[in-house]
């Protein structure tokens, strides 16, 4: 049995036990969330999220892309997410490797050179931060001052926050107003 076997045997165990859902396609805190594809991290344990709360954008490093920014402008312009919550965690393995030398390795493989940029990293709260400012930066979100980001601490599981100075130059300054939950 496979892995993909495996999780589609899962599924059928676990779909029917479940009641139909009612949940709505904007999630209820209007938060985006973008954050390392690592195992290790389960977003909905560690920040208390319940389905149907926010978006969670997953790759490796949890860095800022292209892709990542069209994600989150999606998701502010069409689902009504305001705010922008990065974390990313300690003992990442994108901290591992370095971008010439799996640049290299992905060459040699292949016989292609990848388009795309590796996003490797040393220092874990200077990649936080320039995950910030690139959000900051964007031209096609509508809330780019509203960004925060954290690193998660896999041993302890805490969150610390990590303090990026400088604004987005607030070209569209936006008032956030504060989410109304409803009783759960």
């Amino acid at each position: 049995m496979t892995a993909t076997d495996v999780l589609v045997e899962r599924n059928r165990t676990w779909s029917t036990a479940q009641a139909p859902s009612d949940l709505s396609l904007r999630p209820r805190l209007q938060v985006a969330i973008v954050t390392c594809m690592d195992s290790r991290l389960d977003l909905f344990d560690v920040l208390g999220l319940a389905p149907g709360e926010a978006h969670v954008l997953r790759n490796a490093g949890g860095v800022v892309t292209d892709d990542v920014v069209r994600s989150l402008a999606i998701s502010q312009r069409k689902l009504g997410t305001r705010e922008v919550v990065l974390v990313h965690h300690t003992d990442c393995g994108m901290q591992t490797i370095t971008d010439d030398g799996f640049r290299a390795e992905l060459q040699a493989d292949s016989g292609v050179s990848p388009s795309f940029a590796i996003e490797t990293f040393t220092d874990l709260d200077e990649d936080v931060a320039q995950s910030v400012r690139r959000v900051r930066r964007s031209a096609f979100l509508l809330y780019p001052e509203a960004v925060r980001g954290f690193v998660h601490d896999v041993a302890t599981h805490e969150l610390r926050e990590v303090d990026v100075p400088g604004r987005s130059g607030d070209r569209r300054a936006r008032t956030l107003s504060p989410v109304r939950l409803a009783a759960s």
